[in-house]
């Protein structure tokens, strides 16, 4: 496997519209649904930037239903760090099984490696069973390996360079250091400024939040980045982005999501509360203060705040032994009579829902839309 990134600039004429879709990690119901709100047809372009596969239950169908998919229509797959995974097992470095077997384990039936084991009537139990399972995957699944090995780690085309993690510059890009171009975290943050448009996922965007938690796209025009990755799989109110490029010679954007959550309507009108936290897995160790039948009153331990907190968003993460939760935030979304808001969740203390891809509380009433 090459240790340099793999390049490619398609020809993509002025006018084409482009789709770029990142994290869809395996949720084939998530990226039909999204395909379809972007009336997606064979006279568009889809670029998918990379963590296609992993963490979902619908891997394997996913991939076989891209490759049924780009007979019809001009996709481009670009590899994720997930992705990079599975070609790592399949080239099968020494040693590399001790080291994936916890992954694949962790992830159990959301593994694509083991989802198309299970169709060959093959359970590894421990990274011994892995040599096997790799030669049955290589002997009886060509044109899905075929596949994976064809993904590319940047497209540029035009005015836009589409690629998992981030990229260090635009110039030479061949010799940047493939696994540094699927995997580069905080990439927004590290202050980095572009003359092309640089479409990234990887990150998810409510983690460049401390307010608010956010998934729909981000675009920060000092810097020219885009970042996509909506939670998709990950996070219980996530979504999956699709970026609209009419044209990738110009810089016009738009996008659509799919999040397959009920929808609801405000009856009544509420204010945006003030200084909201948005509580972040990378920050997220609490203390539980009172306990109620579907809450929890927690004291965010980093910065001190109190709030309210599902009683079902709470764990204890194995790697510390301490108490975290899933992201939570106290923020109360502004939202009018007649809204349309998706349901996240619905407990004593109102409604957790989403609007416009933000997530908030709505503490009024609602009813079923029309």
């Amino acid at each position: 496997m090459n240790s340099t990134a793999k390049v490619i600039r398609p020809a993509i004429a002025p006018g084409t519209r482009v789709l770029a879709v990142s994290d869809i990690h395996g949720n084939l119901p998530f990226f039909r649904g999204v395909l379809k709100k972007a009336r997606f047809s064979p006279k568009d372009v889809l670029v998918l930037v990379g963590d296609l596969f992993e963490k979902g239950e619908e891997s394997l169908k996913l991939l076989r239903f891209l490759m049924e998919l780009e007979k019809t229509h001009t996709i481009y797959p670009l590899c994720g760090n997930c992705d990079h995974l599975d070609l790592l097992f399949l080239e099968g470095r020494a040693g590399i099984d001790e080291g994936l077997w916890p992954v694949f384990r962790t992830w159990d039936r959301r593994s694509l490696m083991l989802q198309m084991g299970e169709e060959l009537g093959l359970y590894p139990q421990g990274p011994e069973d892995l040599p096997q399972l790799r030669q049955a995957i290589l002997e009886q699944m060509p044109q899905e390996v075929a596949y994976l090995r064809s993904m590319a780690h940047i497209l540029e085309a035009g005015q836009y360079i589409f690629v998992h993690g981030g990229i260090d510059r635009e110039e030479d890009m061949e010799s940047l250091p493939a696994y540094g171009c699927m995997k580069n975290d905080n990439f927004v943050g590290q202050g980095r400024q572009f003359c092309h448009w640089v479409v990234v996922g990887h990150w998810p965007v409510t983690l460049y939040r401390t307010d608010i938690p956010v998934a729909r796209p981000w675009i920060k025009a000092d810097q020219h980045i885009v970042s996509i990755d909506g939670g998709c799989v990950l996070k219980v109110d996530g979504q999956l982005n699709a970026l609209i490029i009419p044209d990738v010679t110009a810089e016009e954007m738009d996008y659509v999501a799919y999040d397959g959550l009920p929808v609801v309507v405000a009856r009544e009108e509420q204010p945006a509360s003030r200084n909201p936290l948005n509580i972040r897995w990378s920050d997220s160790v609490v203390e539980v203060l009172e306990e109620r039948e579907d809450v929890c009153w927690c004291r965010h331990v980093s910065t001190g705040r109190n709030m309210w907190i599902l009683r079902d968003y709470l764990y204890v993460r194995d790697s510390d032994g301490l108490l975290h939760c899933e992201d939570s935030t106290d923020y109360e979304l502004p939202v009018r009579a007649g809204d349309r808001l998706a349901l996240v969740a619905q407990c004593s203390r109102g409604y957790l829902v989403k609007k416009d891809g933000v997530t908030g509380w709505y503490r009024g009433e609602i009813f079923p839309p029309r």
